[in-house]
């Protein structure tokens, strides 16, 4: 007999708070009464201040983020619209094939797995090709542990005079890492329910700004359910176009609740300094993230390399099947390479300690050779030292300066 839970450290989806749980089991009501947008109308206002969205408006859909993803596409383009891309993990490279599968003419950018968004090559693109109707970012490559600078990509649009809309997908990172849609001048941004918003898979969110909208206006694409105009009437008034999942949507009340209680500020510190914990454990271990460097490092992942002759899936079965604990495998180019400890939504140190203390004795069995006890006392050693510390002691302030090229950008 088997006691105690089994721990959930893959990078979403995440684990549900007990009040958000709670907040779910509710009995199915009416969503057609005509208290049902006293629910609904606060929510569309929170989700833009999540997004720091301040002109736009936030759609809701019951999907996956890739349903938000489509319908970020299918709503603002038009078939045969150049766009601007990159590739440097599973999810870019599935953002990437959806667009083209849509119909769009993609200019594709691949850069190395274990870095981000190639600004320079953005920039160079963009000054010789006025065509480009769309850039794409993926904020948080949830495969590589990578966050890539979306507000650099804004300062190369401004710099080679690019009216294209800016789409990011913000997945992994909205809700967990800071994210300025209104000051990066983000026209389209998603998310999904199951990541930084604590709840389960079920819902999208898509954050557009007033351009994009009038975008929508002219965009030629074939859709019907991600329509955002079937969307805004309904919405307006408080309402769907087809039957909403009541219970995620008072999950959602319950989670928007919990985050701005902590303070977004305060959320995106605890995340960076939970993580700056992990990555001490990793280097303690004598091991290496995927990310190439500490500019790309993910505050919501950390994909860790195995050594040689060591297979990252054997690690994440071991993990599993013996210690109860679940981690992120590698993903395409990068599979048997690495393992992903997910370190995102409702964590906090202990929590971390146990991922940790998990991961060493996974190792260990999987033939790596491993100080036990080494990562987990560098992560201690960290949280201590840290302990009680505000948002900018922890290197998570809610607003960190610009990035040099958006400071002259804007200048």
């Amino acid at each position: 007999m088997r006691t105690g839970p089994t721990h959930l450290f893959i990078p979403g989806p995440t684990n549900v708070p007990e009040p958000v749980r709670r907040a779910m089991n509710v009995p199915m009501q009416d969503h057609r009464a005509p208290d049902f947008p006293e629910l609904t109308l606060p929510l569309f206002e929170d989700l833009k201040r999540v997004f720091a969205n301040e002109s736009g408006r936030v759609l809701l859909y019951p999907s996956s983020g890739t349903g938000a993803w489509e319908a970020a596409i299918s709503n603002t383009l038009s078939p045969g619209d150049r766009v601007l891309m990159s590739r440097f993990g599973q999810f870019s490279h599935l953002w990437a094939d959806m667009a083209r599968r849509l119909g769009l003419d993609v200019v594709c950018v691949d850069a190395a797995w274990g870095e981000g968004v190639p600004v320079g090559e953005y920039r160079r693109l963009l000054a010789g090709d006025p065509s480009v109707k769309a850039v794409f970012v993926t904020h948080n490559e949830t495969a590589t542990g990578v966050t890539s600078d979306v507000a650099a990509v804004r300062a190369a649009m401004d710099e080679t005079g690019s009216g294209a809309l800016l789409f990011v997908d913000g997945v992994s990172s909205v809700a967990s890492i800071d994210f300025r849609q209104e000051e990066w001048g983000v026209d389209l941004a998603v998310t999904g329910s199951q990541k930084g918003l604590m709840l389960p898979a079920g819902l999208s969110m898509l954050s557009v700004s007033p351009k994009a909208l009038e975008a929508a206006e002219s965009s030629t694409m074939a859709r019907c359910y991600f329509s955002f105009e079937d969307q805004i009437k309904a919405n307006d008034a408080g309402f769907f176009p087809y039957t909403p999942p009541t219970p995620l949507l008072h999950g959602l009340r319950a989670s928007l609740d919990l985050l701005f209680a902590e303070g977004l500020p305060q959320v995106f510190a605890r995340h960076h300094r939970l993580a700056e914990g992990v990555r001490k454990a990793v280097a303690a271990w004598g091991l290496d993230l995927c990310a190439a460097a500490p500019t790309w490092h993910s505050d919501t992942v950390s994909a860790v390399r195995v050594p040689a002759g060591v297979d990252g899936a054997e690690v994440v079965r071991i993990g599993y099947e013996r210690y109860r604990t679940s981690f992120g495998g590698g993903l395409s180019k990068v599979a048997g390479k690495v393992f992903r400890i997910g370190h995102l939504g409702d964590l906090n140190e202990v929590m971390c300690l146990a991922a940790l203390a998990a991961a060493e004795m996974a190792l260990a069995d999987a033939g790596a050779r491993v100080e036990p006890g080494s990562g987990v006392a560098a992560a201690q050693a960290h949280y201590r030292e840290t302990a009680g510390a505000g948002p900018a002691a922890e290197g998570g302030a809610a607003h960190p300066p610009l990035a040099p090229e958006l400071t002259a950008a804007r200048g």
